[in-house]
Protein backbone atom coordinates (compact mmCIF):
# COMPACT_ATOMS: atom_id res chain seq x y z
CA UNK A 1 0.00 0.00 0.00
CA UNK A 2 1.21 3.43 -1.23
CA UNK A 3 1.17 6.38 1.39
CA UNK A 4 -1.51 8.03 -0.43
CA UNK A 5 -4.84 8.72 1.48
CA UNK A 6 -7.39 6.51 0.47
CA UNK A 7 -9.93 8.73 -0.30
CA UNK A 8 -13.03 5.57 -0.78
CA UNK A 9 -12.88 2.31 0.01
CA UNK A 10 -15.29 0.03 -2.11
CA UNK A 11 -16.62 -3.11 -0.44
CA UNK A 12 -18.58 -5.18 -3.35
CA UNK A 13 -18.10 -8.32 -4.65
CA UNK A 14 -20.06 -8.17 -7.98
CA UNK A 15 -16.89 -7.32 -10.53
CA UNK A 16 -19.63 -5.63 -12.86
CA UNK A 17 -20.94 -3.46 -10.25
CA UNK A 18 -17.83 -2.53 -8.68
CA UNK A 19 -16.40 -2.02 -12.52
CA UNK A 20 -19.27 0.82 -13.03
CA UNK A 21 -18.94 2.06 -9.72
CA UNK A 22 -15.49 2.90 -10.15
CA UNK A 23 -15.85 4.75 -13.56
CA UNK A 24 -18.67 6.66 -12.33
CA UNK A 25 -16.67 7.58 -9.22
CA UNK A 26 -13.48 8.57 -12.05
CA UNK A 27 -16.01 10.09 -14.86
CA UNK A 28 -17.13 12.69 -12.31
CA UNK A 29 -13.64 13.49 -10.66
CA UNK A 30 -14.83 12.17 -7.28
CA UNK A 31 -11.73 9.78 -6.41
CA UNK A 32 -7.93 10.33 -6.78
CA UNK A 33 -7.37 7.08 -5.13
CA UNK A 34 -9.93 4.20 -4.26
CA UNK A 35 -9.05 0.79 -3.13
CA UNK A 36 -12.00 -2.06 -4.13
CA UNK A 37 -11.76 -5.04 -1.84
CA UNK A 38 -14.14 -7.94 -3.58
CA UNK A 39 -14.83 -10.38 -0.28
CA UNK A 40 -16.38 -9.61 3.30
CA UNK A 41 -13.83 -10.68 5.31
CA UNK A 42 -10.42 -9.53 3.49
CA UNK A 43 -12.42 -6.05 3.84
CA UNK A 44 -12.40 -6.18 7.42
CA UNK A 45 -8.84 -7.90 7.91
CA UNK A 46 -8.16 -4.38 5.34
CA UNK A 47 -9.55 -1.87 7.87
CA UNK A 48 -8.67 -3.97 11.29
CA UNK A 49 -4.84 -4.03 10.02
CA UNK A 50 -2.02 -1.89 11.18
CA UNK A 51 -3.04 0.36 7.83
CA UNK A 52 -2.37 4.06 8.70
CA UNK A 53 -4.69 5.35 5.61
CA UNK A 54 -8.04 4.77 6.81
CA UNK A 55 -10.38 5.81 3.96
CA UNK A 56 -12.50 8.85 3.99
CA UNK A 57 -15.67 7.28 2.68
CA UNK A 58 -16.64 3.37 2.42
CA UNK A 59 -19.05 2.39 0.21
CA UNK A 60 -20.56 -1.24 1.50
CA UNK A 61 -22.49 -3.70 -0.26
CA UNK A 62 -25.11 -5.27 1.93
CA UNK A 63 -25.17 -8.78 0.50
CA UNK A 64 -22.22 -10.77 0.28
CA UNK A 65 -21.43 -13.56 0.67
CA UNK A 66 -19.92 -15.56 4.24
CA UNK A 67 -19.22 -11.86 5.93
CA UNK A 68 -21.56 -9.67 4.42
CA UNK A 69 -22.18 -5.98 4.75
CA UNK A 70 -24.34 -6.07 8.16
CA UNK A 71 -21.38 -7.63 9.75
CA UNK A 72 -19.07 -5.21 8.40
CA UNK A 73 -21.09 -1.98 9.11
CA UNK A 74 -21.23 -3.30 12.84
CA UNK A 75 -17.90 -3.94 13.51
CA UNK A 76 -17.25 -0.36 11.89
CA UNK A 77 -19.77 1.51 14.23
CA UNK A 78 -18.67 -0.48 17.27
CA UNK A 79 -15.16 0.74 17.00
CA UNK A 80 -13.91 3.89 18.32
CA UNK A 81 -11.33 4.40 16.41
CA UNK A 82 -13.41 3.63 13.14
CA UNK A 83 -16.78 4.68 13.81
CA UNK A 84 -16.41 8.27 12.22
CA UNK A 85 -15.71 6.77 8.48
CA UNK A 86 -18.75 7.38 6.36
CA UNK A 87 -20.75 4.48 5.34
CA UNK A 88 -22.95 4.70 2.15
CA UNK A 89 -24.48 1.31 1.89
CA UNK A 90 -25.31 0.16 -1.34
CA UNK A 91 -28.14 -1.46 -1.36
CA UNK A 92 -30.47 -3.29 -3.95
CA UNK A 93 -33.54 -2.11 -3.30
CA UNK A 94 -35.44 0.50 -1.99
CA UNK A 95 -35.85 -1.45 0.95
CA UNK A 96 -32.58 -1.81 2.07
CA UNK A 97 -32.37 1.05 4.91
CA UNK A 98 -35.24 -0.67 7.06
CA UNK A 99 -33.35 -4.39 6.15
CA UNK A 100 -30.19 -2.55 7.56
CA UNK A 101 -32.08 -0.67 10.66
CA UNK A 102 -33.54 -4.24 11.16
CA UNK A 103 -30.33 -5.23 12.91
CA UNK A 104 -30.14 -1.76 15.16
CA UNK A 105 -27.69 -0.37 12.78
CA UNK A 106 -27.27 2.51 10.85
CA UNK A 107 -25.26 3.51 7.90
CA UNK A 108 -24.70 7.23 7.15
CA UNK A 109 -26.36 7.06 3.82
CA UNK A 110 -28.44 4.76 1.41
CA UNK A 111 -28.25 4.21 -2.38
CA UNK A 112 -30.22 1.93 -4.17
CA UNK A 113 -28.39 0.42 -7.37
CA UNK A 114 -30.36 1.72 -10.00
CA UNK A 115 -30.50 -0.98 -12.86
CA UNK A 116 -30.34 1.53 -15.31
CA UNK A 117 -26.97 3.18 -16.78
CA UNK A 118 -27.67 6.84 -16.83
CA UNK A 119 -29.68 6.67 -12.95
CA UNK A 120 -26.08 4.73 -11.87
CA UNK A 121 -23.88 7.30 -13.09
CA UNK A 122 -26.26 10.05 -11.21
CA UNK A 123 -26.31 8.43 -8.18
CA UNK A 124 -22.79 7.71 -8.44
CA UNK A 125 -21.90 11.45 -8.67
CA UNK A 126 -24.67 12.68 -6.06
CA UNK A 127 -22.50 10.65 -3.64
CA UNK A 128 -19.67 13.45 -3.84
CA UNK A 129 -22.76 15.54 -2.69
CA UNK A 130 -23.36 13.43 0.31
CA UNK A 131 -19.91 12.62 0.99
CA UNK A 132 -19.17 16.37 1.54
CA UNK A 133 -21.71 17.07 4.28
CA UNK A 134 -22.01 13.39 6.55
CA UNK A 135 -21.28 13.37 10.28
CA UNK A 136 -21.40 10.16 11.56
CA UNK A 137 -21.82 9.65 14.88
CA UNK A 138 -20.52 7.01 16.75
CA UNK A 139 -22.13 4.24 19.28
CA UNK A 140 -22.26 5.10 22.68
CA UNK A 141 -20.79 2.14 24.60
Amino acid sequence: MDNRVIEILLIEDDPDDAELTIHALKKHNLVNHLVHIDEGQKALDFLFSEVENIPRLILLDLRMPRVDGIQILRKLKEDPDKCHIPVIALVSSKEGRSYVESFHLKADAYMAKPVDFKKFFKAIADIGLTWTILDSPCIDK
